[in-house]
This record gives C-alpha cells, sequence and structure tokens, in this order.
C-alpha cells in the first residue's frame, strides 16, 4: 500500500510540475477539482447532511466553473453525481434506522406524474431514447430532497443553520451581481468564453423612448437568466427569516436586513421586468400573510410583525436610495426599462404577462400528438446537447409555455396531472401552515408555500424553464420538505420556552433542541 501510495504521489507530482512549466492553468484547475470532489465524496458518505450543503455549495457555483473552463459537460454532470452520493448515504441512514422517512399527503397524484414521465421516455414520437431520459431526469431527480429536506434537521438549531448558509451565500453572489450590473460583461466572465455561452453572459435590455442601455448581470451564473431566478429565491428566503428572527431572537437581525436591501437592489438592477415585478407581488403577498399568521393573542408579537414589514421596505428604500447616489446611471437605465416597456404606449405587460403565453398555450394543441405528447425531453433545456453529442434529429418545435411544454411532450394527461399534482401539493402545505399560524415558523413556513404555488402555477404558465431550471427545482423539493418538519420543530421549541409541553414534545420525538446523529420520526406524518 505504501509503495502504490509513493508511485500515486509520484505521478502526480510530475502531471502538477507539467502544468506550471506549460502554464497550462485549466489542468491544474481540473485536478484541484478532481481532489476537492474526492474528499468531498468521502465527506457526504460519512455524513449526508454535510454531503446536502455541499450540493448546495456546488449547485450555486457549479456555473462559474463552466465559464471558466469551456462549459465542461463533465463540471454540469457533476452536481448530480454528488446528489447520487447523498441520496446514497441518506439511504444506508434509513436502513440502519438511523433516519425515518414519512409519507407526504400529495403521493398519489405524484406518482401517477412520475409513471407518466417514465413511460414518455418510450414515446415512439420522440427522435431518440436518450431525450427520455434527459427530460425524465430533470423532471425527477431532485423529488428525493423531499425526504432529504424533511430529515435534515430535528431543532430550530439546525433551521436557523440552513438558512444562515443559503442567506450567506446569497448575499456573496448577488452582491457579485450588483457590481457585475456596474462594471459590465467584463467583471466575472472570461476573455475568451464558449460559443454556448458567450451570449447568454452579453445580454442587454435598450429601453424603446430614451434608448437607455441596460446590461443584465449574471454575476456566478451562466446566463442572466438563470441569476435572476436565483434573486427570487433568495429574496423570498430573506423575508421569510427576517420575520422568524424578528419573533424569535434578536441576533443576526441587522444582517437580515441588510440583506434584504441588497436582494432588492439586485433585482432592480437585473433589467428583467419579470423579476422586477414578482420582487414586488412577493413582497407585498409575504406581507399580508405575516400580518394574517402574527400571534393576534401576544399584542408585542404583532408590533413585531409590522415593524418586520416596516424595516423590509425600510431596507429595500435604504439600498435603491444608496446605489442611486452613487451609481445614478444604472439605475435610471434599469428604471426607464421597466417605465417605458410595463407603461404607456410601449408597454409590454399584458402581452407578456398574459396574451403571448397563452397564445403559446394553445399553439401546443395545433399539432396532432397533443393528446399523447412526442415524448418528455423533446424540447427540455439542454436537448440541443442531445442532438449534437448523440447525431440525431432536432426534436419537435416547443412553445414558449410550461403548461403548453408539457401537452407537447407528455399531452393532454401530463398537464392534467401536473395541475393535480401542484393543487395536492398546495392544499397539504397550506394545512401545514395553518398548524404554524401564530408561531415564529410561520414567516418561513409561508415562503415556502407561496414559493411553491410561485412556481407550480403563474412561473410554468409563462415557461417551463423555470421548473427545469436545476436551482429552482432542487431548492422546490428541498425546502417542501422542510416545511412538512416545522409542526414537530414548533412542538420542540413550545417544549424549550415551556415545561409543561415537554411530555407533548417527547411524543413527537424530541428531547432537547440540541442537534442530534439521529433524526426521528415526524409527528404530523404518518411513518414509512
Amino acid at each position: 500500500m505504501l509503495l502504490i501510495t509513493l508511485v500515486i504521489g509520484a505521478f502526480a507530482v510530475d502531471e502538477c510540475a507539467h502544468w506550471v512549466l506549460s502554464n497550462d492553468y485549466v489542468g491544474m484547475a481540473y485536478a484541484a477539482m478532481l481532489c476537492a470532489a474526492a474528499a468531498i465524496m468521502v465527506g457526504i458518505l460519512n455524513n449526508w447532511r454535510n454531503g446536502t450543503y455541499f450540493f448546495l455549495i456546488w449547485l450555486l457555483f457549479e456555473d462559474f466553473a463552466r465559464k471558466f473552463l469551456g462549459n465542461n459537460m463533465a463540471i454540469y454532470f457533476a452536481k448530480d453525481f454528488l446528489l447520487l452520493i447523498v441520496y446514497l448515504s441518506f439511504y444506508v441512514d434509513c436502513r440502519r434506522h438511523k433516519v425515518r422517512l414519512f409519507r407526504f399527503p400529495f403521493r398519489g397524484p405524484m406518482l401517477l406524474f412520475i409513471w407518466l414521465g417514465l413511460m414518455q421516455i418510450f414515446n415512439p414520437a420522440s427522435p431518440t431514447v436518450f431525450y427520455g431520459l434527459m427530460g425524465f431526469k430533470i423532471f425527477f431527480y431532485y423529488v428525493p430532497l423531499l425526504f432529504v429536506g424533511y430529515a435534515l434537521f430535528d431543532s430550530e438549531l439546525g433551521l436557523r443553520r440552513f438558512f444562515k448558509i443559503n442567506l450567506t451565500l446569497a448575499g456573496v453572489i448577488i452582491a457579485l451581481g450588483v457590481v457585475q450590473s456596474i462594471a459590465g460583461p467584463s467583471f466575472l466572465n472570461p476573455g475568451h468564453q464558449a460559443e454556448d455561452l458567450r451570449e447568454l453572459s452579453t445580454l442587454y435590455r435598450v429601453a424603446p423612448d430614451s434608448g437607455l442601455v441596460a446590461y443584465r448581470p449574471t454575476s456566478v451564473f451562466v446566463s442572466a437568466g438563470r441569476y435572476s431566478d436565483f434573486i427570487l429565491i433568495a429574496w423570498l428566503l430573506a423575508l421569510g427569516f427576517t420575520g422568524y428572527l424578528l419573533l424569535r431572537q434578536k441576533k443576526g437581525r441587522i444582517l437580515t436586513f441588510l440583506l434584504v436591501g441588497l436582494t432588492a437592489v439586485g433585482a432592480f438592477l437585473t433589467a428583467s421586468r419579470g423579476t422586477f415585478m414578482w420582487t414586488m407581488i412577493n413582497g407585498v403577498a409575504t406581507s399580508i400573510a405575516f400580518v394574517w399568521g402574527a400571534p393576534w393573542r401576544e399584542g408585542k408579537d404583532v408590533l413585531r410583525v409590522f415593524r418586520a414589514i416596516q424595516r423590509a421596505v425600510l431596507a429595500t428604500a435604504l439600498g435603491i436610495v444608496v446605489a442611486f447616489v452613487t451609481y445614478p446611471q444604472e439605475l435610471l437605465s434599469r428604471l426607464a426599462v421597466y417605465r417605458e416597456t410595463l407603461s404607456g404606449i410601449h408597454s409590454e405587460l399584458g402581452w407578456r404577462g398574459w396574451d403571448y403565453p397563452l397564445q403559446n398555450f394553445l399553439a401546443a394543441f395545433d399539432g396532432d400528438r397533443w393528446g399523447v405528447g412526442s415524448g418528455i425531453g423533446t424540447t427540455s433545456l439542454g436537448s440541443q446537447y442531445v442532438a449534437r453529442f448523440f447525431h440525431v434529429t432536432t426534436p419537435v418545435r416547443g412553445v414558449e409555455s410550461g403548461f403548453g411544454a408539457l401537452v407537447v411532450e407528455m399531452g393532454i394527461g401530463g398537464l392534467i396531472l401536473w395541475i393535480v399534482m401542484g393543487a395536492a401539493i398546495l392544499f397539504a402545505a397550506f394545512n401545514v401552515l395553518k398548524k404554524l399560524r401564530g408561531s415564529p415558523l410561520f414567516p418561513l413556513g409561508f415562503v415556502i408555500f407561496w414559493y411553491s404555488f410561485f412556481l407550480l402555477f403563474p412561473v410554468t404558465f409563462g415557461g417551463i424553464q423555470a421548473y427545469e431550471d436545476f436551482l429552482l427545482n432542487a431548492y422546490f423539493w428541498l425546502m417542501l420538505g422542510i416545511l412538512f418538519r416545522l409542526p414537530t420543530l414548533k412542538l420542540a421549541a413550545a417544549a424549550a420556552d415551556n415545561p409543561q409541553n415537554a411530555q407533548t414534545a417527547r411524543r413527537a420525538g424530541f428531547t432537547s433542541l440540541r442537534p442530534r446523529p439521529a433524526v426521528i420520526s415526524a409527528s404530523d406524518s404518518t411513518p414509512a
């Protein structure tokens, strides 16, 4: 064994010396990433909870590596391999009875939709089975994160850790995006980028009347669209965690308010009308919901809720003012784009918000296969890579409507099952939300519920790319599992605050607020 180690070490030293002498920085980067991936794999096998955080970090910064390493597909699929290791480690703990699964109430509709997707892999109208395999992976590979999210932590300490880590990463990414909005595409993008990614990182929006030009930033991602999608996730998480901290503890409040302001500025500077509108809509919706879910029996807590809303608005306004004072031209160009394309004679609000996606939805029924579809994955993101690698014909023409894309790929049955599954998910999530009403966990529960509605219906109606974006997809299933865990965390918190509730909490499986290696069964779901 010692001899083998010495031989491998000598070979590695020789290769490193070769890369240094030839200035092959790409080779050195790949070697460093390979070593890091090997170390991460070992860590994941030992602890799938830490592996889940490794996966999220890789998920967020994968595009950054792709940009500078020539859009290598091995990097693109690395996250799926890491997640597979997480699944395997999680399964081992399940077999050892260290964690227990739960029977999610919407399993019937979801399993039917998965069954239909499996059948659509072998649709005879699909040019190759590889389209089906890719489409099935995009739709369903992250679904087991539902169970991972449910078992990820068993205390409020773990819950706070999850949100702190994710919001810290979000703050870094959005801060870089704000800088890029001002500095332009030369920042965070290589001088010579892969052809598939070049246009995605150099998009501009032009105001039709004033002619002002606004750059659409990508931050660490390969496209402006993915960065805009991530901001919407970060915005909801920041609002929810801010409301939770105001009702639960003082520590960390200032940083979260600063993050709310930073996220608002980042959303404004994206030059994305959808992001701009959804940021405002989601902000108003969460404010109304926080008031509805406030503990009205406790006057002080109600005041805290109103204070949270007030501070969120103040942080947003302060961030916009600071950005305007420091870089007025960049802010005015975005303002012109929003004002001139969302109002006045050049308004596209009604056209892009309803008429255009509706026309595309109806266009899905123009062909003769709307009843059975043309196969899952035939209009999915990444279909161009399948056509290129396997030298197959280009798939059927897609439509720019998510509901229409479901019809094109899986027929009318796919759309019906999507609507039924989405309604079942929201119904079950709302039942959980009612249990959280009046507790400090309600703001967190609501933003997860609202994100589920936001992704499954209005956003997907506009385009299937939202659900197929691995960022939105992975966070959706992971946070949905966390939502179903929150009622048991509420019992644990009640036991910590009031010893008389300890017996009830023990029945749910909690004895303290300290995280333990063993995750116990759910109290609000039937154990599997």
